[in-house]
């Protein structure tokens, strides 16, 4: 089986999915990873340097590239399932798990470098990105939605939304 975590940026998909991957003894793959690898560079950075599209069409290559992979965790970057049809060809290679969280939850979770690391988050303030993250998430949301499995993590803590995706992993 392959798990492809999909969710708003900071939802916890790389975290969580280390976790599951090292409790099930599956590869761990992270989209966001395999494209720095690919490019030799940040992903902020080709954002900031080579544009969205640019960005957006490397991502989908090293989506395309956890295919190889049959059975495995994959965390996936927050706007990839939105871009083009990307959350189709997820449901087509896997199974897709939303990690949803509120924009304040996505708040307390992020560092200083957490923050600095997202073009979208840089400059703003605590309020002005709660802002920006409501109208960014609902955008994004009626994409996410459509995994087929969701997983309200606003009630759970990190530990728990960890046992519940080993305990689906190990019933396949």
């Amino acid at each position: 089986m392959r798990l492809y975590l999909v969710g708003y940026m900071a939802t916890g998909k790389s975290t969580i999915g280390r976790k599951v991957a090292k409790r099930t003894e599956l590869p761990f793959l992270d989209t966001d990873k395999m494209l720095e690898e690919a490019e030799g560079a940040e992903c902020a950075d080709i954002m900031t340097y080579a544009g969205e599209e640019y960005f957006r069409n490397a991502e989908r290559k090293a989506l395309e590239k956890t295919a190889e992979v049959e059975d495995s965790i994959v965390s996936t970057g927050g706007g990839l399932p939105v871009w083009g049809d990307n959350q189709e060809w997820i449901s087509e290679h896997g199974v897709s798990v939303y990690l949803k969280r509120t924009p304040e939850q996505i708040l307390s979770r992020l560092s200083p470098y957490g923050r600095q690391k997202r073009p979208k988050f840089r400059g703003l303030n605590d309020e002005e990105l709660l802002e920006f993250m409501h109208k960014h998430l609902a955008e994004r949301e009626p994409t996410y939605m459509k995994a087929d499995i969701v997983i309200d993590c606003s009630q759970m803590d990190d530990y728990e939304v960890v046992d519940k995706l080993v305990e689906f992993v190990m019933k396949g």
